[in-house]
């Protein structure tokens, strides 16, 4: 009787190859690149929009002045930064239209620093903008991935309140 030949074992297969692993210095370059990709197009669009002014800096610094106003050690805390550092933020600021320092109602030895409106205007103009941006992240990543990482995100970001001292940070 024929036998039928015994077949060869099939070649086992190898393993998917695994991604090369990051070098961990990549990622907080990435999410630095992420965010200076960020804020360089929004204050691009913010110059074409009538704010050529208007640095990284000072839209923290506004940020920090708030809608109720603050002083100058205020902001200078918010910041991480020095009340003289501040006071010479402020100062710009003031130049360029986006602050007024007024007597506190409360207190005539305090000195508030308040928005203006043309102030008011680069934080909206800033807010539809980075709704522009993110869109175009939206895009490109897909709306899934991106939301992932802004879940994956929020994850390893501390709670509370954004901080807003970077320039205070980066110049230590």
């Amino acid at each position: 009787m024929p036998t039928t030949p015994a077949r060869a074992p099939a070649p086992a297969t190898a393993p998917a190859p695994a991604e090369p692993r990051t070098p961990g210095f990549e990622l907080p370059l990435l999410l630095f690149g992420g965010f200076r990709a960020l804020i360089d197009a929004l204050h691009a669009e913010l110059a074409a929009q009538g704010h050529p002014g208007v640095r990284p800096a000072y839209g923290f610094a506004m940020q920090a002045i708030g809608l109720d106003g603050a002083t100058a050690s205020e902001v200078g805390r918010l910041l991480g930064i020095s009340k003289q550092a501040a006071g010479k933020t402020i100062d710009r600021l003031e130049q360029l239209g986006y602050a007024e320092r007024a007597a506190d109602a409360s207190d005539a030895r305090r000195k508030l620093v308040r928005l203006t409106p043309r102030s008011i205007d680069a934080l909206a103009r800033s807010a539809a903008i980075f709704e522009d941006l993110r869109a175009q992240w939206a895009s490109q990543l897909g709306s899934e991935r991106l939301a992932a990482l802004e879940a994956d995100l929020r994850t390893m970001v501390p709670l509370g309140r954004f901080r807003l001292d970077v320039p205070g940070w980066f110049g230590t």
